[in-house]
């Protein structure tokens, strides 16, 4: 058996589950409502306050998604009852952010802003102290769309391994190189 995909996922109170006639599972909870289209061969049942996901055998295709399924299943329950919410801060002279409702305007040192149109389902925040980096503060109920936005936006400008200026998650520790003195002695 699958490790991650024979654990059980416990539902909160206040959560409800359904899986429809063409295999696509719905959890709603007091934040919204996610869906999820589930392969034909795995099956999710509810068993008292838990959800199991099965798989028919063996093969190593079944394995693969039954592992796969739990770990979808299990952030939906956990994005309708608690959410999501990354942070990621601007390192460099000049770099600012600010946003007006969905939308955010980034100033990454280029010649030109960047204005990022999120998508409805994420809310968008950005903080700008004296003596900090400014920082944007993303929340959703969707993990994975939550963390495609993320990396979109930290592609505009990665952090370098010099300086480590760019855009980076809030705690991430960057490989650092020496610079040309460093080889010299």
């Amino acid at each position: 058996m699958s490790r991650v995909g024979k654990a059980p996922i416990a539902l909160p109170k206040g959560v409800t589950f359904t899986v429809s006639s063409d295999n696509v599972v719905t959890v709603k909870g007091p934040k919204g409502e996610l869906h999820q289209a589930v392969d034909s061969d795995i099956t999710v049942e509810q068993e008292e306050e838990n959800l199991v996901v099965k798989r028919p055998s063996d093969q190593k295709r079944h394995k693969a998604l039954h592992g796969l399924y739990r770990s979808l299943i299990n952030n939906m329950v956990t994005g309708v009852t608690t959410g999501y919410k990354l942070e990621q801060e601007l390192v460099g002279v000049g770099y600012r952010a600010t946003n007006t409702g969905n939308t955010l305007d980034l100033v990454l040192g280029y010649s030109h802003h960047y204005v990022f149109e999120l998508p409805k389902e994420i809310k968008v925040s950005t903080t700008a102290e004296k003596g900090k980096n400014p920082t944007i503060i993303l929340e959703s109920i969707d993990k994975q769309l939550i963390g495609q936005v993320a990396a979109k936006i930290r592609s505009l400008r990665a952090p370098e391994p010099y300086k480590g200026k760019g855009i980076k998650f809030v705690g991430e520790v960057l490989r650092r190189k020496a610079g040309k003195s460093a080889s010299k002695k």
